[in-house]
């Protein structure tokens, strides 16, 4: 996504009459909701929030959409449908104990069996609440957001990672590369980053943000977010290489992964900053602007 964006936001804040005194708490209920550039079903996506994340409603629009603001301050119309409104819902929601989708995709199911009743399909990133201890066949119950008891394989989770430590600098390295791998073969898709298809720096967000850490969404370095600009010559596995509108993650011996939506690959791939490297990608290589990093 291009760094453009904040300013699309601010014209639509003026248009619209946002009132960012207003604070009303949602949760998103669908699996993946959809974050327009305008309230309409067609706009254009500019992101996407998953099943269980907390939002804020700063005005309701039209029709059926909402202008809200993610809980890592990016902001967008969402149609009201996907999200849980309801004062005693949400704040039992915020008090449970949660934990995180990590398969690509998993399901809910009514009964702990494979034969069970499917309630909703979730996808990498999405928040399920937790009520107890998984039995012999490795269910484990949860409750959804509008408060219907299921059922999900605890191997399908993973601990709800809210902060981070630089302490095991090398471990975090490695957990940030190890999620951006899982993602790879994924289809490029503009303002997506689910399993279903994101764009590059739906990649990279998703690669940190499941280790808690919360990077910018966009393809840049801001000011307040935790990435700052270190001299190329120090890049290590896992930090961020910037090229002017795009992202991607290095990964060591010159590679880095991304994703893109260049004939021939039209998704997450591993590409070269070595142009004797069959991999190399001379377009990018030429293009490189500054690379940031969370260990400055």
């Amino acid at each position: 996504m291009l760094q453009e964006y904040d300013e699309t936001a601010d014209m639509y804040r003026s248009v619209y009459k946002v009132d960012t005194a207003i604070n009303n708490t949602a949760i998103i209920n669908t699996a993946i909701a959809p974050l327009r550039k305008d309230p309409d079903r067609r706009g254009e996506l500019t992101d996407e929030d998953f099943y269980g994340e907390k939002v804020i409603i700063l005005s309701e629009v039209k029709n059926g959409f909402s202008y809200i603001r993610t809980d890592y301050g990016y902001e967008g119309f969402a149609l009201n449908c996907n999200l849980i409104q309801d004062e005693c819902k949400v704040r039992e929601w915020e008090d449970s104990y949660k934990m995180v989708v990590v398969n690509s995709f998993a399901d809910i199911v009514a009964v702990p069996s494979v034969r069970g009743e499917i309630l909703i399909t979730l996808c990498r990133g999405a928040l399920i609440s937790v009520l107890g201890e998984a039995d012999s066949q490795g269910y484990v119950q949860v409750r959804l957001v509008n408060g219907v008891i299921g059922y999900i394989k605890i191997s399908l989770l993973g601990r709800y990672k809210v902060d981070y430590s630089l302490e095991m600098e090398d471990k975090l390295r490695y957990d940030i590369i190890q999620t951006a791998l899982s993602y790879m073969g994924c289809q490029y898709r503009w303002g997506g980053k689910s399993p279903l298809g994101l764009d590059c720096s739906g990649l990279t967000f998703m690669a940190y943000q499941m280790n808690g850490i919360t990077i910018y969404r966009d393809a840049s370095i801001k000011e307040g977010y935790p990435i700052k600009p270190i001299p190329p010559d120090q890049k290590k596995p896992g930090d961020l290489l910037f090229f002017g509108g795009h992202v991607a993650m290095y990964l060591g011996e010159d590679r880095y992964i991304h994703s893109t939506a260049r004939k021939g690959s039209d998704g997450v791939v591993i590409n070269s900053l070595n142009a004797e490297d069959p991999l190399y990608r001379e377009d990018l290589a030429m293009r490189l602007i500054e690379v940031g990093s969370i260990f400055s």
